[in-house]
């Protein structure tokens, strides 16, 4: 099938891919009443009373903001805000699919870090959640820390974090197939960005010890002088060997590779340096950083990537409406590391021992039980660790 020409076909004939349905009718002089003036003074003054009410009386409760600026779109990059406006569509109906979520989108024209945290400040007290997407490193990192520490509902960068969860997912997995454990093994992340550095976070908080990351002039240690600060808050952190070199010196005896970064990177022969039960995480799309069978040639033992045509994809629909979801029910403050943990082993544990294998070692993305079990996973750790408004 042809999806470019297929997903124009769509978008055009549809005029996008979401639209406003009214929850209620409006056929009488009595509904019209009710939904408008007069009627829809009274929940404005108990509102005004009590402005917690705005949970009460409107949809804030369940919905959520998509908000990008376009300045790192797929792997399209900085296109603006007009051009991605349908994948911040796309999410809206992913959250609404998958989730149960009311998502909305909105694509700003804002081009630095202060410009898009006084947008998302002037529209939060709409919204129950923000969700960030796409919006290019390292201004992400500036604006999700603000918003989190300046508004009191949650905030949450998907193409960090979400990426970071169901990688953490996937990997608890894959571990438990080749018999190791996250905090003795050695991991090799490339591409330390947005969304690679959530990674290292989210494993980190997981138990790993021993990651190294590698940029495109080399792997980050203590004194590597990097242009971008969090590179260098990664050297300090990480690479607790402090191996220097590139991704060949990193990867001689690793357990694990993950990519976030290039097609081709990752060769046959270099998979041949890693240890024993190797397990590959391929994650550039759409073409990965090694195909799965290339790695299998090098002795690689379990293989992921972001493709849907290939066994054990990592897509961030098994997260973002699931967590909202959890978040929104006991109205979250925060999305903290211990919510984002118990999604990512949520996910996992969907994989019973008995279906475990090389190549399931995560759930599909169709799988009904995903979101349900990771919405409760995540109010729960809201509740125990206080985030928690309900």
């Amino acid at each position: 099938m042809d999806y470019n020409k297929a997903a124009l076909e769509m978008h055009e004939s549809h005029k996008g891919k979401v639209g406003i349905v009214s929850k209620v009718e409006v056929a009488t002089r009595d509904d019209l009443s009710t939904a408008y003036t007069p009627g829809v003074a009274e929940p404005c003054r108990k509102i005004k009373e009590n402005p917690d009410d705005v949970y009460k009386y409107t949809f804030k409760g369940n919905m959520v903001a998509v908000v990008s600026n376009g300045t790192a779109v797929l792997g399209l990059g900085d296109i603006g805000p007009e051009a991605g406006l349908p994948v911040m569509e796309g999410k809206a109906v992913l959250f609404k699919e998958f989730g149960g979520v009311d998502a909305f989108p909105i694509c700003i024209d804002a081009h630095d870090a202060a410009s898009v945290i006084a947008a998302c400040k002037a529209i939060a007290p709409t919204f129950g959640g923000i969700n960030l997407e796409d919006i290019k490193s390292p201004e992400c990192f500036e604006i999700e820390e603000t918003l989190e520490r300046e508004l009191d509902i949650p905030v949450f960068h998907d193409d960090q974090h979400g990426t970071a969860i169901v990688v953490t997912a996937a990997l608890i997995n894959a571990l438990r197939v080749v018999n190791k454990k996250m905090e003795d093994v050695h991991i090799v992340l490339n591409g330390p960005g947005a969304a690679g550095t959530a990674i290292i976070k989210m494993l980190m908080t997981a138990g790993a010890k021993d990651i190294v990351a590698v940029d495109q002039f080399g792997t980050l240690y203590k004194g590597c002088n990097s242009a971008e600060a969090h590179k260098n808050w990664l050297g300090e952190v990480t690479n607790p060997r402090q191996i220097k070199g590139g991704l060949k010196e990193a990867l001689e005896g690793a357990d694990v590779f993950i990519g976030v970064s290039r097609p081709g990177i990752l060769t046959t022969e270099l998979c041949k340096t890693m240890n024993k039960d190797a397990i590959v995480f391929a994650m550039a799309n759409p073409t990965p950083e090694i195909m799965p069978d290339e790695a299998k040639a090098g002795g690689v033992r379990v293989m992921a990537t972001g493709r849907s045509d290939f066994p054990n994809q990592v897509n961030n629909v098994l997260c973002f409406p699931g967590l909202f979801k959890g978040a929104l029910s006991v109205r979250a403050r925060d999305i903290n590391n211990e919510m984002k943990l118990a999604a990512a082993y949520a996910i996992a544990d969907l994989i019973t021992d008995a279906d475990r294998s090389e190549e399931n070692i995560i759930p599909g993305a169709f799988d009904p039980r995903v979101a349900e079990a990771v919405a409760n996973a995540v109010a729960k750790a809201a509740r125990e660790t206080g985030v928690a408004r309900l």
